[in-house]
Parts: C-alpha cells; structure tokens; sequence
C-alpha cells in the first residue's frame, strides 16, 4: 500500500494480452494481441494524468485495468482508497429502464456501508445538486435528458462512494464542444472540491491540455513521452508526439503558416505484430538500426536540459521547436 502522503494510484510494468486462436472445435493459441507493454506511473491526490493517443493504442485498455473490468496480464496496481470510472458514451452507460435516482444510488445498494438506507435518497439528491442537476429529477429517466446532463449523472455516480481516484475514459468525446467545455469545468471543480486524482483518457489534445497536470503520450500499447503540460505541448521530444502535436488543427493563420506539418508514412502496425526494438521505428524519419535491435525506456534523455529534460522513449530524442499545438 502506498504510505498516507504517497500516491493513491500507483502502475508498475502494467500488461494486457489478449490471445489469438485459430480453429473452431479445437483451439489453438497462434499469438498475442500486446494491447498494454510495460505501463509504469504514479498518481497524486488532486492531480490530473492525461493520457492521449490515436485509437487502438491501448488508452482504454488501460482505464478498464486500473477499475478491474479486464485483469492484467503482469504488472501491478496500487491503490490507496476506492476508485471508480465515468464512461465514454453517456448514452449507453446509463440504463435506460432505471430512474436517475436508482442510477446514482444503485453503489449504496452494492455498498449498503457507504450510507445508511434511510439516507440513501438524501444523498442522491446532494449528489444531483453537486453536478449541477436539480435534485426533483430524481425520479426521470435517462431519455429524458441531454448528452451533457448524462454526463453529469454518470460523474454524480461516480462519486457516491467518495473515490479518491476518478479513471475518466473519453468523458467528452460524445459530447458537442460547448457542453465539453461545461464537463471539463465541472470535473476540475469537483477535484477542487473533494481532492479528486484523475485519470483522462482522450484523443482530443486541447481538452487535455486544458485539464491535465501531466501528459502521457501512447503508441501501440506502451507509453512514448510522459512530461508536464508545457513540457509535452511547448517542447516535445519524440516524434511521434512531435507528429500528433503538428496535426491539431490552429486557428490563427499565421501561426499555421509558421508550422511544419508532419506526414507520417504507412499504417500504425498490428499490436498482434508489433516491430522489434522501438515501436514507432517502422514510421519514425529518426530511425537507425539500434531502433530495431535495442528498446527505447521511458527516461530523461541525456543531453537535454530545461523543460526538454522529461521522460522520452527514444534512442535520438530532442526538441523540434516548430511544432507547437
């Protein structure tokens, strides 16, 4: 267990493989998807990690093993105090056959010690007021409300048992822009609030920047850059998050005529296949051949200095000034 003023979230070496098999009366294993390599972090109480990367890089398998819905292959997780989870799609993750008031209450009736039956009604309703809701829907169904009201249900659910540790999975990515930018308020308030840790899966980077203390960068199932906020956004170091960080989209036209986009050649490899050595090697223009017989570990680059010098998982790492997000 952690010590009382350590972290109340902490991964180490954390893996998922998912088995291949071929047949249909008799199975047999041919292989491994490698959804999860060797995730390693830490996590304070009150602060925000977000994880970003494109689809299929392992983001959500990493939330799904940090609450117990998958079990991992090898590696460990530490907890000090409860966790809990707030999914993507606030359309699907509500039952629709339960009222709100059963929806949020329903971990007092798995946890009947974290309130009393006779005060499980008042504190659904402090919870409804907490997100922001009226507590006299108690008695509506989930049809009955927005994507972003939904939202706010499955955060008010989420925070019936007093969590320390909240695992956000693409929390806003259902939603529209204007009621994203509510979401995110509403979490950081709470995390003021109850001194909430998050973990914020997301593919949308400026929704990250916004909300995370730090940044964990992920391709093909293992993290490639871990820093700040600024460290990530303002000096990236490897180039695969050099190359996220050029696509996202800027407003202002004359920056964007200032920045290099970068154009990355063929696909994201299977996770069933991945290349030897360094994953990102198959793509990546820094390539050499000790990318492919030796893999990169997630540490200061030596040679570095200033908010360069962050966890970096390349042989060849340094700061390409022109890309900014």
């Amino acid at each position: 267990m952690a010590e009382p003023d350590g972290p109340v979230l902490e991964v180490r070496d954390l893996a998922k493989l998912y088995p291949l098999t071929q047949g249909v009366v008799v199975k047999r294993r041919v292989g491994a998807v490698r959804a999860v390599d060797t995730v390693s972090f830490a996590l304070r109480r009150g602060e925000t990690l977000g994880i970003v990367g494109e689809s299929g890089c392992g983001k959500s398998t990493v939330a799904k093993l940090l609450v117990s819905l998958e079990r991992p292959t090898a590696g460990t997780i530490h907890y000090r105090g409860n966790i809990q989870m707030v999914f993507q799609d606030p359309y699907t993750s509500l039952n629709p056959r339960m009222t709100v008031g059963d929806i949020i209450g329903e971990p007092f009736e798995i946890h009947p010690e974290a309130a009393p039956k006779g005060d499980r009604r008042r504190a659904v309703r402090e919870l409804l007021e907490v997100v922001g809701l009226s507590p006299e829907h108690l008695n509506r169904y989930p049809h009955q409300f927005s994507g972003g009201q939904r939202q706010r249900i499955g955060i008010a659910r989420g925070l019936a048992l007093r969590p320390e540790v909240i695992v956000a999975d693409e929390p806003v990515s259902a939603l529209d822009v204007s009621v994203q930018a509510q979401v995110v308020n509403l979490m950081e308030r709470l995390q003021d609030e109850f001194g909430l840790a998050y973990v914020f899966i997301a593919h949308d980077l400026s929704v990250v920047r916004h909300i995370a203390d730090r940044v964990a960068v992920m391709y093909l199932g293992r993290f490639a850059e871990m820093g700040t906020g600024p460290e990530i956004y303002d000096h990236p170091t490897h180039p695969y998050t050099q190359a996220l960080l050029s696509a996202v989209p800027v407003p202002d036209p004359v920056a964007r005529t200032r920045r290099t986009r970068i154009l990355l050649p063929g696909d994201v490899p299977s996770p069933a296949n991945p290349p030897s050595g360094c994953r990102f090697r198959t793509r990546c223009w820094k390539a050499r051949d000790r990318c492919a017989t030796e893999t990169p570990v997630l540490a200061v680059p030596s040679g570095l200095a200033g908010p360069a010098a962050h966890a970096s998982a390349c042989h060849f790492a340094e700061e390409r000034a022109e890309v900014r997000a």
